[in-house]
């Protein structure tokens, strides 16, 4: 075994190396780029090395540089992660040609697999079963328009070298071939340099269904297969295995011809093998088709682990280190069901565009295996790929599972950043979903509702006022108390745009009634347990340097307004003039039926060794005055009220 290796990665993936890694006794080396520099993976790694700018094509895809790190640092071998330089042919043969070794497969098996054509022809001769269609290097538009006639509409304009949906086009009727064909080579030739392209049936009612294999060089078993059909423009969301409605005749097909691929490479190390399959009929042993073999470690691979109980970058590395494959295919069994939802900083009602941001607050719950490359206090940055987490679990079922996923994702925070969180949840409790009729157009049939943004209830802004008072935690017995009648206190929040004011009234210690748009709920703290109007609720209501968030389901995030123009705008529309901070009341200069004018001077409130004068919002009558010279007040407290300016 490896005494050192080196990961060439970041984030998620590279800090999942390093945990199995770690269990195994080897030590690690990390690599980074400026923006990377106090990353999770570089502080779990036992040495780290800087590598170059925060591009990925000045740090993360320079391969010598990578290289001269790992022999400067003693390492025997690179892990390559998943993306970046892991399917690349040229970075494998540079390795071992420094005299390290490869944690995967050849050179010869990742080209071998690279391009789809080719691929597809060589499944063929493998006894792989392909889509129908023209895979030839004829690329002149009438000969592929010929192919796409004879294959039948309608069909699907593949880029030969292509993947993440990249020049890729249905085309439904001969009439729009030649359109969609020149589209689709310009987008493969600006992705890819290369805008050659296949011609393939178009598969109804399609599932995405990918079989896990694992070689030595020689020999290959299979970890059974996953359902990736939930996917949005071509990327996965939500991962499951084994599939819903799988056969075991079907099973040992997938499985025969995953294994039958993964041997006709000579392939070593794990692998994936993706199938489309026909759903509209379920699944059989004639309805599926092979796609492509992604040479690497999947990003979904936990769910295969969770179901075999199987380590596979534990496999990677004792595979890379010379030994035989850990087990036989009849030592594998499938055990329960497990799911993985992909958890990204990304804004979903404006099209799942990727987001940025200081995470103020990360928490994840206990009882789900949360793979990340960040924690709370990290930046979600620009340059690469805006996944927070992998959020899995296992379950002895598949609808015990589906419910722990469920209260995963509820259990999951997240502030300082937008997430896709709400859009995972309602996926979750989609009713096709939950029954397992799943295919690969399931997200965009229902996009508007699952995409729908949840709108934060009357509950949870009461809740949001608290804790912009500092009522949120089980405190001093007295604090927000008053000794002879209740305090009433004016607080003001952000949200989503809009100016929240609320009244909050300390009842006793750990009792309030807040009155918020028109509404008023009683609210109890008890031992750290919120009840909303008498009815006990699990949120949780965290402070944090972006903010304050309520987390009850969703999260939902507000901004505390400056008590200072609280004070001012309370005067303005509440015609309520309150106590912007603690401190002692100085001076009161009106009297209840006094006329004032805007800025007229009410009293002054003594704070912090200064004085601050509060002043009228507007003209007016005074109401009542609610504070006297010599008294001590608490923030928020309210001292002067003029008449309502329909009375006025």
């Amino acid at each position: 075994m490896f005494s050192k290796i080196l990961i060439a990665n970041r984030g998620e993936i590279a800090c999942r190396v390093i945990e199995t890694a770690r269990a195994m006794g080897v030590r690690t080396v990390a690599v980074y780029s400026d923006a990377d520099a106090g990353a999770r993976h570089v502080a779990l790694a036992d040495e780290a090395v800087h590598i170059g700018g925060p591009a990925p094509a000045d740090s993360y895809l320079k391969g010598d540089v990578i290289i001269a790190a790992a022999q400067a640092m003693g390492a025997e071998a690179v892990h390559p992660g998943y993306g970046f330089l892991s399917e690349n042919p040229d970075f494998v043969e540079a390795v071992e040609a420094a005299g390290l070794t490869f944690i995967g497969p050849s050179a010869d098996a990742i080209r071998k697999m690279g391009l789809k054509d080719a691929a597809k022809k060589l499944m063929e001769e493998a006894g792989v079963p392909v889509v129908p269609g023209y895979h030839g290097s004829n690329q002149d538009p009438e000969h592929l328009s010929g192919a796409a006639d004879a294959i039948g509409f309608p069909v699907l304009i593949k880029a030969v070298a292509g993947g993440g949906g990249k020049g890729m086009r249905k085309v439904d009727r001969p009439d729009d071939f030649m359109n969609a064909l020149a589209s689709a080579k310009g987008e493969a030739k600006t992705a890819f340099g290369n805008d050659a392209v296949l011609i393939e049936k178009f598969v109804q009612q399609p599932r995405h269904i990918e079989v896990q294999v694992f070689g030595d060089g020689t020999h290959a078993v299979h970890l059974f297969e996953r359902d990736c059909s939930l996917q949005r423009r071509h990327q996965k969301v939500i991962e499951e295995a084994p599939a819903p409605g799988m056969t075991t005749e079907m099973r040992e097909a997938m499985g025969q011809a995953g294994v039958r691929a993964a041997e006709a490479i000579g392939y070593k190390g794990a692998g994936t093998v993706e199938f489309i399959v026909d759903g509209s009929k379920g699944l059989r042993r004639d309805g599926f088709w092979f796609m492509e073999m992604n040479t690497r470690l999947q990003v979904e691979h936990p769910v295969t682990e969770a179901i075999t109980g199987v380590d596979l970058v534990e496999w990677q590395l004792r595979v890379a280190a010379g030994e035989s494959l850990p087990k036989q295919q009849n030592e594998l069994a499938i055990t329960g069901h497990a799911f993985e939802a992909r958890l990204y900083a990304e804004d979903v009602p404006k099209g799942f565009l990727p987001a940025t941001g200081t995470l103020a607050h990360l928490h994840f719950p206990e009882g789900a295996r949360c793979d990340t490359g960040v924690r709370t206090g990290d930046m979600i940055s620009p340059w690469y790929d805006p996944m927070i987490s992998k959020v899995i679990v296992h379950g002895p079922t598949r609808a015990v599972a589906l419910k722990r996923l469920d209260q995963a994702l509820a259990g999951t925070q997240v502030a300082g950043s937008v997430t896709n969180l709400a859009f995972l949840r309602a996926l979750a409790q989609h009713e096709d979903f939950v029954a397992g009729d799943v295919d690969t157009g399931l997200i965009d049939r229902d996009l508007d509702s699952l995409a729908a943004d949840p709108v934060a209830c009357g509950r949870v802004r009461s809740l949001a006022a608290l804790a912009a008072l500092g009522l949120h935690r089980d405190g001093p017995a007295l604090q927000g108390f008053s000794l002879w009648a209740p305090l009433k206190q004016l607080v003001a929040l952000d949200y989503r745009g809009e100016r929240l004011r609320a009244f909050v009234e300390t009842l006793s210690p750990g009792r309030f009634r807040v009155e918020i748009e028109g509404a008023v709920h009683e609210i109890a703290l008890t031992e750290g347990r919120w009840s909303v109007d008498g009815a006990p609720i699990p949120a949780e209501v965290v402070t944090h340097a972006a903010g304050l968030s309520v987390f009850w389901g969703n999260g939902y995030h507000f901004d505390p307004v400056d008590p200072l123009d609280v004070a001012a705008e309370g005067a303005v529309a509440l015609g309520l003039i309150v106590a912007p901070m603690p401190g002692l009341v100085k001076a009161v200069f009106v009297e209840p039926g006094q006329e004032v004018a805007a800025g007229d001077r009410l009293a002054i409130l003594e704070a912090m060794k200064m004085e601050h004068t509060l002043t009228a919002g507007r003209d007016g009558t005074v109401a009542e005055v609610l504070a006297s010279a010599g008294q001590q007040v608490e923030e928020g407290a309210a001292l002067i009220r003029l008449d309502d300016e329909d009375e006025a």
